[in-house]
Parts: structure tokens; sequence; C-alpha cells
């Protein structure tokens, strides 16, 4: 699913046992744990929270298993190298770009602008375990970036004549409010000259926060 680009949900019944009792076997938990390990976007649970005696419960466990099989090092870091001869677009380029660079550099998070969700989309299918902040101003696309790994929506609306500077400074302002950015920080920018236009990423900045950009 990687290598196409599409997101992976699993479901097939993983909590099964948890329809009737509070906690699930050690077979379901190393499902849950293993398709995190496999790289899984999601994990749904079907009958253990529709008609299940302990809803709560279910999604509450699977929960708690997805954030410790997340900080496994196998599935926060990657050896991933472009070994691929010529992107067909050019976001595409960049999303990678921007992936290499955090997994080889002190990044502390990727702020990617996007109109479809492609390029936050693209990045998520390399393990980093860094987080990838999408800012849109389309909810659509927004609604649908919660299903990509490691991918937070936040919705950011470009104001008519910013400049770029300006809009650096904004993104930084935005990412100071959901306590995710504080002075010294790392970020790499990914945006595209033309606002409002599907599959225009076409520029990759790193900032540092607090030098320069300080709302």
């Amino acid at each position: 699913t990687r290598e196409l680009n599409r997101v992976a949900i699993t479901a097939t019944q993983m909590m099964e046992s948890m329809i009737d009792n509070p906690i699930p076997t050690r077979a379901e938990v190393f499902d849950v744990a293993n398709a995190v390990y496999d790289g899984t976007d999601a994990i749904m649970l079907s009958a253990e929270t529709a008609s299940g005696k302990h809803p709560v419960k279910a999604v509450e466990a699977m929960h708690r298993i997805c954030i410790e099989a997340e900080k496994q090092r196998s599935v926060r870091e990657s050896d991933h190298r472009i070994n691929i001869h010529e992107f067909e677009r050019d976001d595409e380029a960049i999303a990678m770009s921007a992936m290499y660079m955090a997994n080889h550099t002190k990044i502390k998070g990727i702020a990617a602008l996007t109109e479809s969700g492609s390029t936050p989309l693209w990045m998520s299918r390399i393990s980093s375990g860094i987080p990838i902040f999408a800012m849109s101003s389309q909810e659509k696309t927004l609604g649908k970036v919660t299903l990509y790994r490691g991918v937070f929506p936040m919705y950011f609306k470009i104001e008519p004549n910013q400049d770029h500077v300006e809009v650096n400074r904004n993104i930084v302002k935005e990412l100071r409010k959901w306590n995710n950015a504080k002075d010294g920080d790392k970020f790499i920018i990914t945006k595209g000259d033309l606002t409002g236009v599907e599959g225009g990423t076409n520029a990759l900045k790193v900032i540092i926060v607090g030098q320069g950009l300080t709302p």
C-alpha cells in the first residue's frame, strides 16, 4: 500500500473476544501491535463497539497497544532511500525530499500546506516518528488526512496578499498555539507559490522557531 500511496485500514475482528470480555487475549494484543509494525494507517473496530459489552474498554485497550507499539524504534525510524529515477509530479518530489531530510536531520516536525491532501499522504508513506501537520482551509481535506499515519490536521487559511514571510510567520504562530513548537525547534515547511491550487506544492523551506519568524 505504501508503494501505491494508498491508505491501509486494518479491520479483521482484531479484538473480537472483547465483545464479551473486558480484556483482550494475548493473540489479539499481538495482532494489533503487528498491524502497527507492518505500517497500517488505522485500525478499525466493528462488533466490539457496535454491539459489544465493553465498547469503551475495547477502544482504550486498542489505543494503549498502538501507543506502545509506535514507541518501538523500528516503527519510528526508516532506512528509506530515494531510489526512483524520476517523479511524475513535482509535489511528490517535494514530499519525498522533505521526508529524506526529516529522517537525516534534527527536525521537530513538518508543516505541509495542502489543498487536496496529496503531499501529507506521500509523506505518511515513509516511517519517521516525526509529526506531519497537514495545514489546510479545506474541511474535506482535513477530514481525509486524519486517516494518514502520523498526520495531524490543522485548519490554516492564507489571507489574500500575504507574502511568504508572513505566511511562514503565521504557520509558526499556529504551531505555537497548539504547543507543537518552541524556540529553537527546527521545522520543514512545504507549500506552493499559488494559493488554492491542487498539486501546486513546489517549495521546501527549513525554519528555526524564534529566529526571524517570532509571531
